[in-house]
């Protein structure tokens, strides 16, 4: 049998043919970066999120610095969670402030009010939040007016969120701004790229600046922001336009592998599936599930693997960010649930096109390795 893989990605024959005509159109034009199609990316993504303006770059992790930038964070302090990929928290130190670690709240793997309020004090000018797995926490609108009443933004990290959402509200529309990442292991992608959303007029304004080396205009030479080289090209553009029109599509099939995964997996004793809140919706980016008791994670994948030809997808992640040794001189002391939970997760493999019986024969190894 072959094996089932990590995860894949799916571009259908005829999106390839639209995507490399249109490729061959900005060629023979010469316009190979802020074009129409980029513009016609960010309308598109902006109506899907239910936002004012959306603005494009070339990666989550330039999106994240750019509206750090465009927020004026350098010199303060930001509120970020330990469990996040490294980008979240460098971002912030590239923006000129300091990352301060929150820990988890335990059912949602996200911030929650409780982690965030130690944290709060002069200096603080903002919160960022991560929807890990695409799951969108329930406590969202709790974390907002917190936030509010503070006197402080409150930034989404949506990389893992495209289309998630939590009650009428998407990814992308509970803060002063989010960012999204369109890297190939993505729910949707343009195999490399970004995106920053916003409602905030002056914020889009001040992004489209960064994004461009800083200048004013992209037909003035007058450079009025310490800016850099964040622009997305054309033939990204019209490879995340074509996958942004599939994805309501694409997470149906992570969604219907999901829902098998949950019926298979009511029986285990020692693995219990991350819940998505009543009146969420997830994209299913990762499928997360907690391990009841410690288990070497990297025997079991060597076994799931090599026994049976099933590849686990990467943690959300293996280690806090105040564990990892670049962020060392900004850590203060333990965060306990972060810890637990980043250590005793695994996330099983789920993509689009993925078959039935390719999560069948998952939840058959697992029962039989893990049970």
């Amino acid at each position: 049998m072959n094996p089932v893989p990590a995860a894949k990605i799916q571009f259908l024959p005829e999106d390839r043919a639209w995507i490399a005509d249109r490729i061959q159109e900005v060629l023979a034009s010469g316009q190979l970066t802020l074009g129409k199609y980029g513009a016609e990316f960010e309308r598109a993504f902006a109506a899907f999120c239910g936002v004012r303006h959306a603005v494009a770059v070339n990666s989550g992790t330039s999106a994240l610095e750019i509206l750090f930038r465009s927020l004026g964070i350098e010199g303060k302090k930001v509120i970020v969670p330990s469990n996040t990929f490294f980008a979240t928290a460098a971002a912030v130190v590239h923006a000129g402030g300091t990352p301060l670690f929150a820990d988890m709240d335990p059912g949602t793997f996200a911030l929650g009010p409780e982690t965030v309020k130690p944290l709060l004090g002069p200096g603080v000018a903002g919160i960022v939040t991560v929807h890990i797995g695409g799951v969108v926490s329930p406590r969202m609108p709790e974390l907002a007016a917190l936030a509010r009443e503070q006197g402080l933004w409150l930034v989404e990290d949506a990389a893992h969120a495209h289309g998630s959402a939590w009650g009428s509200t998407r990814a992308g529309g509970f803060g002063i701004g989010a960012t999204f990442s369109f890297y190939p292991t993505k729910v949707m992608t343009s195999a490399e790229g970004g995106m920053i959303v916003t409602n905030d007029d002056r914020l889009a304004e001040e992004s489209r600046i960064y994004r461009d080396q800083g200048k004013k205009s992209f037909a003035e030479n007058a450079h009025v922001r310490m800016g850099y080289n964040w622009r997305l090209s054309e033939p990204h553009a019209i490879i995340g336009l074509k996958h942004l029109e599939r994805l309501p599509a694409m997470i149906a099939d992570r969604q219907a592998i999901a829902a098998r995964y949950d019926r298979g997996l009511r029986t285990f004793q020692n693995l219990e599936p991350l819940a998505v809140p009543p009146d969420g919706v997830c994209n299913y980016y990762k499928y997360i599930a907690v391990l009841r008791r410690k288990t070497n994670r990297q025997e079991l994948k060597k076994v799931l693997r090599e026994r049976h030809g099933v590849s686990l997808a990467g943690e959300v992640y293996e280690a806090p960010l105040h564990l990892q040794p670049v962020f060392a001189k900004f850590a203060r002391g333990p965060l306990p649930v972060s810890e637990d939970l980043c250590s005793r997760h695994i996330c099983l493999p789920v993509f689009s096109g993925m078959a039935d019986e390719d999560a069948d024969r998952v939840i058959r190894a697992l029962a039989e390795v893990v049970g």
